[in-house]
């Protein structure tokens, strides 16, 4: 097939790039490189089947010149990370709304199959036992730069139904609950890059708030194959699905198990919200999938431990030193 990937030279957008190139398609990313790199592509770049174009999404020319003539295009690209939103709150809303529209008018003309990555982001502050795709969305106040992030790409996901409602573009939805693994950077406040690049440099783990927070870390291998089935299936077109790993674990309790794992002299360090961010800053103390959904469909099951995914993450920091964190950065969520 022909494939395109918006943000390919991402985090996930990489995997999935070496993923749908070693299943045979030929693929076209498009990425602005503001957040992506392009060594995280480095093992295609002399791949004849892939190609690859500079630009950004709100640019209509660009967006045509990668999705014309696709089968599917995967929107990965948006404006990431607790850190950047808060930071840059206005042109992250720009990207992460227009950028989508522009992708899916470009996804529509050239009749082709869209898969929205959206995030668990969007159920805000809802701590329900376990999420489901009908659960209500919890939101803070819009004049808290702390949720424009999941404001965005709420609306992002109306905007994918409306199509699929309105012209009949087939468009899938997911929401994805922490995804982590190798090339992911802690630039923007992720938090595994974060908390093992410390440990791998023998510094104190710094861990937002009282770190009793909880999550659930899906690894990057577990999700890509269920992005690719999920675009395959007509029966997910028009639906949004859950795709989170299975253990949920305090962010403290992560520390310390990164320490423990990887033998690291380093201590942990809890820093208030407002010395991470800024006052009034909002988490969610609990987000946790179900994943039925996207199970009875695609049969998603992640199986990577979190043990796992903390040696996958310690094995390419060690490689790779450029994806660790500066060591002035702390610790997100």
């Amino acid at each position: 097939m022909k494939t395109a990937i918006t943000g390919g030279a991402g985090f996930i957008g990489s995997h999935l790039t070496e993923y749908l190139l070693a299943a045979g398609d030929e693929v076209a990313v498009l990425d602005n490189l503001s957040t992506g790199s392009m060594d995280n592509l480095h093992g295609v770049l002399d791949n004849p089947r892939f190609r690859f174009v500079e630009g950004d999404i709100l640019d209509r020319a660009a967006v045509d010149s990668v999705v014309a003539g696709s089968d599917r295009v995967f929107h990965l690209a948006a404006a990431v990370g607790v850190k950047l939103i808060i930071e840059d709150p206005l042109t992250s809303l720009r990207t992460n709304i227009h950028g989508t529209e522009v992708v899916l008018d470009a996804t529509l003309a050239a009749g082709a199959v869209l898969l929205l990555a959206s995030t668990s982001e969007v159920y805000g502050k809802n701590t329900s036992d376990a999420l489901t795709e009908e659960s209500d969305r919890v939101l803070g106040s819009p004049l808290k730069s702390r949720w424009t992030y999941a404001a965005a790409k709420g609306i992002d996901e109306a905007f994918a139904y409306a199509y699929w409602k309105e012209y009949g573009l087939r468009a899938a939805i997911v929401r994805l609950f922490n995804t982590v693994g190798p090339r992911q950077t802690g630039r923007y406040g992720m938090v595994v890059p974060n908390l093992v690049g410390q440990a791998l440099r023998g510094e104190p783990l710094t861990v937002f708030g009282d770190g009793r927070q909880t999550r659930c870390f899906s690894y990057v291998g577990d999700v890509v194959p269920a992005l690719v089935r999920i675009a395959e299936i007509p029966a997910a077109y028009g639906q949004a699905f859950n795709l989170g790993g299975t253990q949920e674990v305090s962010i403290l309790d992560f520390a310390h198990r990164v320490v423990e794992l990887l033998e690291s002299p380093s201590s942990i360090s809890l820093i208030p919200y407002e010395q991470a961010y800024a006052p009034g800053y909002e988490d969610m103390r609990r987000r946790v999938p179900d994943n039925t959904k996207a199970r009875d469909v695609v049969g998603f099951n992640p199986t990577t431990s979190i043990d796992e995914i903390i040696a996958n993450v310690a094995v390419a920091g060690r490689q790779l030193p450029a994806y660790l964190p500066a060591s002035s950065e702390l610790a997100g969520a």
